[in-house]
């Protein structure tokens, strides 16, 4: 592949606080990667800060959750003919120096999809979530082995690179409750080539995760279900 054209989807959902920091960081870093942020209806003051300093942005009239706003951006890199589209937490978390590490395999044809784990080399990211998240990603993991002999080390990351075929499945199909692990089964189940590569993870220090602590565990039973169901249901 030629030097491919990259974008970087920065779904956001109530990120005052932290998305000027994370999309002038990108522009420093890598300013040969495009970046569109999806303001997902935010209620604070999050379109003021993208309007206000000329961020590349699409803002959602309502709140479709994080599926719905990832969702636009595929739609947005298809139609814009974008090569690999990588999705960035609009947080702070993601460490854009390893956007190289996750667009290699798909550069050099090792991979349609890659994952950026901060499990597979625990040395690369000084942060590794909680330990009910760990125990829940480890759930996943199992059940995504079992089903589809794939060993996931962090099923439930939001760092991922997708190339050209998977930016048009994701554009027209985009699971809106449990989007990560389910679009990895999506993609196992449609004999795409998927690897993981080790990335920094950093802490939240601001904004809203799609995800609270206190629903972690209701979340880690709802998308096994889901899972299982979903691996059921598309092997027959």
């Amino acid at each position: 592949m030629e030097k491919p054209k990259i974008l970087l989807i920065i779904p956001a959902y109530n990120e005052e606080e932290s998305i000027l920091r994370v999309c002038r960081e990108i522009e420093a870093v890598r300013p040969d990667i495009d970046y569109v942020v999806i303001n997902d209806g935010s209620t604070d003051n999050t379109k003021q800060v993208l309007e206000e300093n000329n961020l590349n942005h699409i803002n959602l009239v309502t709140n479709l959750g994080i599926g719905g706003a990832v969702q636009t951006g595929y739609k947005y890199a298809l139609e814009n003919g974008y090569d690999i589209a990588i999705q960035y937490d609009g947080d702070g978390q993601h460490d854009v120096n390893y956007a190289a590490n996750i667009c290699e395999p798909l550069i050099n044809g090792e991979a349609d999809f890659c994952i950026g784990s901060r499990y597979l080399d625990k040395t690369t990211s000084g942060f590794q979530s909680t330990p009910m998240r760990r125990f829940g990603k480890n759930i996943i993991s199992s059940i995504i082995n079992t089903f589809w002999k794939f060993k996931v080390t962090d099923p439930t990351s939001g760092f991922r690179a997708a190339n050209k075929k998977i930016i048009e499945k994701f554009a027209s199909d985009y699971p809106s409750d449990y989007p990560e692990p389910e679009t990895l089964v999506s993609v196992l189940k449609d004999n795409f080539k998927v690897t993981e590569v080790p990335v920094n993870m950093r802490e939240r220090e601001t904004g809203t995760s799609f995800v609270s602590i206190g629903s972690s565990s209701f979340y880690m039973i709802k998308v096994s279900l889901a899972i299982i169901l979903d691996s059921i249901f598309k092997q027959k």
